[in-house]
């Protein structure tokens, strides 16, 4: 019976990596106009039909947000089960994305801080960055208009589908690293002067810090914090909206370091300043976050 089951799940693998190499093809042989209003066509599909996590969706947007009516939660969550389709979408067109030119007709990015503190020191940096706006093309983006990133990301329970998708990662010179290799390679990457990037937002399944975040506690990645403190490199927020029409802006701020060591308690202080940047756009973009994921899934102890 066991291996009945395993054959099972290999089969819907296999048949959702033929899925999304067949919209694949599809969304790359179609303009991107096009491939949005398909995009709208599957968000309004998943939020209308299997409601998909959208109980915990419009519970968690009411809890961070109880000013707001009904209404604008609804329409809000709407919007974000679109934003995410799209940006699903745009990971399957980013073949596409060739040059540094094509890299520009979709991101506006100013990177003359990061260079300054960075490059030009010969030294390396954090990026921190979230599940907000579209984190992939800012990444791949990024690597074409300022310089090849090194990614950290959770490896997929889809063997081919992770496969595929950090082929396309690293087509056009980024490179990546499995989160659970990060803490060892990162600190590796960093003082070889390269720049580590990193989405800060979700829940440490195995950590014991919290820290308010949307309003409620919960747990916080010390990761980023720690590797620019040991290297002693800077550390930016790097958070990507919309600005229209398909095209993308990214915000860049760095974050203070001053004060701080190397101790627990400094990682702790650094994580909650990023943390509060990253809140900050979700307050005011908030159907650009994914909140789909169950952040405030783990409680914090009230042993002494």
């Amino acid at each position: 019976m066991k291996r009945r089951w395993e054959d099972d799940d290999n089969i819907a693998d296999k048949a959702l990596y033929g899925l999304i190499k067949m919209l694949g093809i599809l969304v790359r042989s179609i303009s991107r106009k096009h491939s949005t209003a398909i995009a709208h066509l599957i968000g309004d599909f998943v939020y209308n039909i299997p409601k998909t996590r959208r109980q915990l969706v419009e519970e968690n947007l009411a809890l961070t947000f109880p000013d707001k009516t009904q209404s604008d939660i609804d329409a809000i969550a709407r919007q974000i089960y679109r934003n995410q389709a799209e940006n699903m979408i745009e990971v399957l067109r980013l073949p596409m994305i060739k040059t540094a030119e094509d890299a520009a007709r979709l991101l506006e990015v100013d990177a003359t801080a990061i260079i300054a503190r960075t490059l030009d020191q010969k030294k390396g940096g954090v990026l921190v960055s979230a599940h907000f706006g579209n984190w992939e093309l800012l990444a791949y983006c990024s690597g074409l208009l300022v310089l090849p990133l090194t990614i950290v990301v959770k490896q997929l329970k889809n063997r081919a589908i992770d496969q595929q998708i950090n082929a396309w990662r690293t087509m056009r010179g980024n490179k990546i690293i499995y989160d659970w290799k990060a803490l060892r390679e990162g600190l590796r990457i960093l003082k070889n002067g390269e720049l580590l990037t990193v989405l800060g937002d979700q829940s440490d399944s195995s950590g014991s810090f919290f820290t308010e975040f949307l309003g409620r506690r919960t747990t916080v990645f010390l990761g980023p914090a720690y590797l620019a403190l040991k290297a002693e490199v800077p550390l930016f927020v790097a958070m990507c909206r919309p600005s229209g029409s398909g095209h993308y802006t990214v915000d860049i701020e760095e974050i203070n370091m001053t004060g701080l060591g190397r101790t627990k308690t400094d990682a702790e202080e650094l994580a909650r300043r990023y943390t509060k940047t990253i809140e900050r756009y979700i307050y005011r973009y908030p159907e650009e976050w994914l909140w789909l994921h169950n952040r405030w899934k783990r409680k914090e102890s009230l042993d002494p």
